[in-house]
Formats: C-alpha cells, sequence, structure tokens
C-alpha cells in the first residue's frame, strides 16, 4: 500500500502505456471499432447521511484534537467530548423516521439542529487548539515536528469539512438540496460525490464517474476517471484521440450509446477521422434520421456495443473496480489503474497463444 500510494497515478498510467504498445509492437491490438461506456466507481464509504456524517464529525474532531495536545500543544485548551451526545441523536432520527405520524419530519430537522449547534460548538474548540497550536509550533521553530504539524493540518481539515457538513444540513432543512457536485459525503474522502444513473436497486451511488473504451478482444484500450457527474458525450472524442495515438492509427469504427448521442460528437469524431460513427441520438428522431439507424449494420454495432457493460461487469466484479479503497480522486485513478493493467495481462496474454 505503501510504494501503492507513493508511486501513485503516473507509475500505474505508464504501466498501462507501456503494455499497450507492447500489444501494438507485436500486432495483436485490434482497433477497427471500438465501443465506450460509462459507469460509477463507488468510494469507500458507507451510505451518507447528514446527521451521521455530524456525528462521526464531532467524535473525529475530539480525537484529532486529544491528538494534539497529546503532543504538547494547547495543553490548556478546552475539549469538550460531545460524541455520545451527537451519537444518540443520531440514532433517535432512525427511530423518529419510523413512526407514522406527520409530525416525524419536524422533530427529525429539530434533532438535526441540534446536531449543527453541537457540531458547532466543537467547531469552535477546534479553532481554540488550532490557533494556539500553531503558535505553540511557531514558539518551537525548528524543534517542531512533522507529526505535530501533520496533527494541526489533519483537526484543520476536519474542522473545515464538518462546517461544509453543517451548512449543507441548514440548507438541506431550509427545503433546498444541496449541489451535487459540492455536496460533502464523507470525511476521509472529499472528492467523493453523488452520482444517480438511474440503477433500479441504487438510484444515487457515491463515488466517481468511469469512462471505458474496448475494442473486440475486450481490451480496455482507455479509461479515464473524474470526479463528480459529468455528461457523457464531451468525453468520447479525447477518448478516440488517445486510442488513435497509442494505436497509430484512428478507429474505423466508434459505437456507444445515447448518452453520448449528439450532432456535435458524431462532427467531432469525423474530423479526427473516424468513418463510422454508430450513435442512436437523444430524443426523438425524425425521419432522415430513422432511415440511419434502421439500417443492419447500423443495428449490429449497437447489439455489438452493450458488449461493454458485460466488460464493465468483469472488471468490476474480478479486478476490483467496483469500489476504490484508496481515497481521493488520485487515489481512485491509481487503484482503477492497477486493476485495468491487470484486466489487460489477462486478455493480451491470450492474445500471445
Amino acid at each position: 500500500m505503501k510504494i501503492t500510494t507513493r508511486c501513485g497515478e503516473r507509475a500505474i498510467s505508464e504501466l498501462n502505456e507501456a503494455l499497450i504498445a507492447k500489444a501494438v509492437e507485436a500486432r495483436v491490438l485490434k482497433t477497427d471499432r471500438v465501443r465506450a461506456d460509462t459507469t460509477v466507481i463507488e468510494a469507500n464509504v458507507a451510505y451518507p447521511s447528514d446527521s451521521s456524517l455530524l456525528a462521526k464529525g464531532v467524535a473525529k474532531i475530539v480525537k484529532v484534537a486529544r491528538k494534539v495536545q497529546g503532543q504538547g500543544l494547547a495543553t490548556r485548551t478546552t475539549v469538550t467530548d460531545r460524541t455520545r451526545s451527537v451519537r444518540s441523536r443520531a440514532r433517535s432520527i432512525g427511530a423518529n423516521l419510523r413512526r407514522r405520524t406527520d409530525e416525524k419530519l419536524v422533530e427529525v430537522h429539530r434533532i438535526n439542529r441540534e446536531l449543527v449547534r453541537i457540531a458547532r460548538r466543537s467547531i469552535r474548540e477546534a479553532e481554540a487548539v488550532i490557533r494556539n497550536a500553531r503558535r505553540g509550533i511557531a514558539q518551537l521553530g525548528d524543534r517542531a515536528t512533522g507529526r505535530q504539524r501533520a496533527d494541526v493540518a489533519d483537526l484543520a481539515r476536519t474542522a473545515e469539512r464538518v462546517e461544509r457538513i453543517a451548512a449543507q444540513t441548514i440548507q438541506r432543512i431550509s427545503g433546498t438540496t444541496p449541489a451535487g457536485a459540492t455536496r460533502v459525503v464523507s470525511l476521509h474522502d472529499p472528492d467523493a460525490r453523488p452520482i444517480a444513473k438511474g440503477r433500479l436497486g441504487k438510484p444515487v451511488e457515491f463515488g466517481y464517474k468511469a469512462q471505458l473504451v474496448d475494442n473486440e478482444d475486450g481490451v480496455i484500450i482507455d479509461h479515464n476517471i473524474e470526479t463528480g457527474n459529468p455528461p457523457d458525450a464531451p468525453m468520447l472524442a479525447p477518448a478516440i484521440e488517445r486510442v488513435a495515438r497509442r494505436a497509430g492509427r484512428v478507429p474505423r469504427a466508434v459505437t456507444a450509446d445515447r448518452g453520448y448521442g449528439e450532432a456535435a460528437i458524431e462532427n467531432a469524431l469525423h474530423v479526427i477521422g473516424v468513418r463510422h460513427v454508430v450513435l442512436p441520438r437523444k430524443g426523438r428522431p425524425n425521419a432522415s434520421r430513422r432511415e440511419i439507424e434502421n439500417r443492419r449494420a447500423f443495428k449490429n454495432m449497437v447489439r455489438w456495443r452493450t458488449g461493454c457493460e458485460g466488460r464493465i461487469s468483469c472488471a468490476k466484479r474480478d479486478f476490483g473496480l467496483a469500489r476504490t479503497r484508496i481515497d481521493g480522486l488520485h487515489g481512485a485513478r491509481t487503484w482503477c489503474g492497477h486493476g485495468i493493467f491487470n484486466h489487460n495481462l489477462v486478455k493480451i496474454a491470450g492474445l500471445f497463444q
């Protein structure tokens, strides 16, 4: 784990590039036709509710503040342990939601306001500890240890994130849903975001958005991991350009699902040099577009495109892409890069036989 996190995203990215280059050199990598699809890489977080995040945040503030004081900094600053208070209130929310009376939401909102007040009292105490600890570090000068500085920085980050959670809790109580692009869903993974993909079992997932591009042999020849939920369509043309650079030639045919179906995307792919672009259009097609989409070649490519969903399922089930175990966007890219490297090793090794 230490080697993985220290080498990070750049090392595994270069390994994947070297593996694809080896397959191209051996002339076993097919890029005549490629297909793309997106999925969610779940972050390593529990299902986040504002009340549970506030309870965890208060508990972490106390824990880190005590670590700072244990390092000999801000020892006379008061730090009150409110962990039991916030946890009991967070548990009571679940009991109130099971009630069948109309007053349950009023009671839940009242408890959430109490949680916010308690959390902000802990934040004020944390800010006092940070202020006094930094003053102590300045007095120590070169004698201050790296652990002391790291603990103070960790406490500052935790207090800032708990304040953001408190603010979004008040926003939700007032009747406004916080924007998914800025909503905090984890204390330890600040880059994770809520992503709605329309799945029946999981209407909202929490993590990162990934795009995979594979070929006829199932080799994943391009992938990218992004934070939040960016639109699918603009990610396709840059991916095809990367595929063309790696393979030394532009794919003859490119297909993807309806989420990519825009005229501007088709035009961009034609400019790159793709001859056949098979993207079902969004919305209701007109007569000329229906004629194109009813052709046998178009339908065959659309059917072949569905295999990309199976490739994603395989990568998640067998190669660890279901959930990243390293926090942050760079951690997710590192984790998924290792999974894709292993997947492609298996596939490309089979092509040499």
